[in-house]
């Protein structure tokens, strides 16, 4: 626990700086003076590969990440209504229930008879009597939705609460949220709606939810026993046709996005939304995927890969203005944030995983993403882009030199913006690693006597007074980080292209953006 305390103050120091999103810094970030002057530049040019025919990747996806994976329209634009908590009116019910085998259960019961209490055992056979006198399946109640959406608890089976059968359940953790298996037993619905109620205080649920948590379990629960509910297939709670992303209704952070609305709305017909699930890193995540103009499923793009979603999907209408003008080739525009129920103000998830779990995240974008990507768009990856900023662009840092370790190769480009280095030395500092690793580049020039990908390296002449208080002593600042980078590429001839921008750390993301794709992508 103390070790998770520190750990916790290390990342409390580190995140609240290496945020580029523009309402998360305005207030403490000076006036940026942007210029499409380059402050120095490499005269190395960003080399075009030739197009060629685009190479399959392998989609190594589980059969668990393809059941929980749903393509559908644009939905950041919705206007989610909050269920009705009038208990009077017409609510409705659908269930998906999880099948469990009478004997298998029996069995269970039997072979662990030494490890629960005479009270679990007797009421477990029992329900099993119970169902078999019945002449019935043991079926689960395994997704609830009211309304339309999934209910946060379970609901006890309809053989609970007859003849003395206790609701039972058991969970990894205790109340105190710590790994403790516990086993919880009630005798009433009433007792288990006082249980989630104090769960809800636990989590801080505001009144108004936790009464519609109230309520809404107990609609469920009379639904089961009177039958009067819509069974759903399996896997149909994360595949509902009529509202495709079932999020949960408590948790909706839209608001935390930032886009105009406008730009939004006018390209909304040109936005495939993708939820997807990596269960190496136990998340969902948000992809938006912006076609370009005239779009052709019988010809192949590139793609222009933005970390950062949360941000950075608010660029995608003025760089496919740029496609729309001519000023550039048309490409695919894909962002990645976390799903919607999730919300991150202190950016800590973020930097977790751009910075500490950047390996997963390598591995979910190589071997996840975008094969599936590849298989629902026609894709050239050897002339895609991988874009990072901050920690976003320390994560770029470590794509980039280790992409040889992978057989799947979806990108022949990356920008590597800012990266904050320093806060990953904190962190392997804190962890007793070797900040040699990253500092040579993780070992790509032992391995390999030349890089066959391009780098554009970048960051904000103007931003390292800004986190003045945050470098510790011997830590390189971020432009002196930036510099040693630019040295060691030109070192090993490295197709780079090196510049500053005259700006703070972030200001400048939406010029460059621009401009690398002009440059980069240049219209025919």
């Amino acid at each position: 626990m103390k070790k998770a305390i520190t750990l916790l103050l290390i990342l409390a120091a580190t995140l609240s700086i290496t945020a580029c999103g523009d309402k998360q810094e305005s207030s403490s970030q000076p006036e940026s003076s942007l210029s499409t002057e380059t402050i120095e530049s490499s005269t190395a040019e960003i080399i075009q590969p030739q197009t060629a025919t685009p190479k399959k990747l392998t989609n190594k996806m589980t059969e668990t990440e393809l059941q929980f994976t749903k393509k559908h329209g644009l939905t950041l634009l919705d206007e989610l209504e909050k269920p009705s908590a009038d208990p009077n009116a017409e609510h409705t019910v659908s269930i998906e229930f999880m099948t469990s085998d009478i004997d298998k259960s029996r069995a269970y019961y039997e072979e662990n008879h030494d490890s629960i209490t005479d009270e679990e055992y007797n009421n477990g056979m029992k329900k099993l009597q119970k169902i078999e006198e019945a002449g019935g399946e043991y079926r689960i109640p395994y997704y609830v939705l009211v309304d339309g959406y999934i209910l946060p608890f379970s609901i006890p089976d309809e053989y609970s609460f007859q003849d003395g059968i206790l609701f039972t359940f058991t969970t990894p953790i205790d109340e105190n949220g710590e790994h403790n298996p516990t086993t919880y037993q009630f005798a009433s619905l009433d007792e288990y709606l006082e249980y989630i109620s104090e769960i809800a205080k636990l989590m801080n649920y505001n009144d108004e939810l936790t009464e519609l948590i109230l309520l809404d379990t107990q609609i469920a629960f009379d639904a089961l026993k009177s039958g009067d509910y819509e069974e759903l297939p399996e896997g149909a709670a994360y595949n509902n046709g009529e509202n495709p992303y079932l999020v949960d209704i408590f948790q909706n952070y839209r608001s935390d996005w930032e886009f105009d609305r406008a730009a939004v709305e006018e390209i909304k017909d040109s936005v495939d939304e993708i939820n997807i699930y990596d269960e190496e890193m136990g998340k969902n995540f948000t992809v938006h995927v912006t076609l370009p103009p005239d779009y052709d499923e019988n010809k192949t793009y590139p793609v222009f890969f933005l970390t950062d979603g949360i941000w950075r999907f608010g660029n995608c209408p003025e760089l496919r203005k740029c496609m729309e003008n001519g000023e550039a080739a048309p490409v695919i525009l894909v962002s990645l944030y976390y799903s919607y129920d999730v919300t991150d103000p202190d950016q800590e998830m973020r930097y977790e995983d751009l910075v500490i779990n950047r390996s997963e995240l390598l591995d979910f974008i190589t071997d996840n993403l975008m094969p599936y990507l590849c298989e629902n768009y026609n894709i050239d990856c050897g002339n895609s882009t991988l874009y990072g900023h901050s920690d976003g662009g320390v994560f770029t840092h470590y794509a980039l030199f280790n992409s040889d370790q992978y057989e799947n190769q979806p990108f022949g480009h990356y920008i590597i913006g800012s990266p904050a280095l320093w806060g990953l030395k904190h962190y392997n500092e804190y962890e007793g690693i070797s900040n040699d690793i990253y500092m040579n580049d993780y070992g790509y020039f032992d391995r390999n006597e030349t890089l066959d990908k391009t780098v554009f390296l970048c960051a904000g002449s103007q931003e390292d007074p800004d986190y003045a208080d945050n470098y510790r002593e011997g830590d390189d600042t971020t432009l002196e980080g930036v510099a040693k980078l630019k040295e060691r590429l030109e070192s090993h001839n490295a197709a780079l292209t090196y510049k500053l921008y005259e700006s703070h750390h972030y200001q400048y993301i939406p010029e460059m953006l621009i401009e690398y794709l002009k440059e980069t992508y240049p219209s025919n």
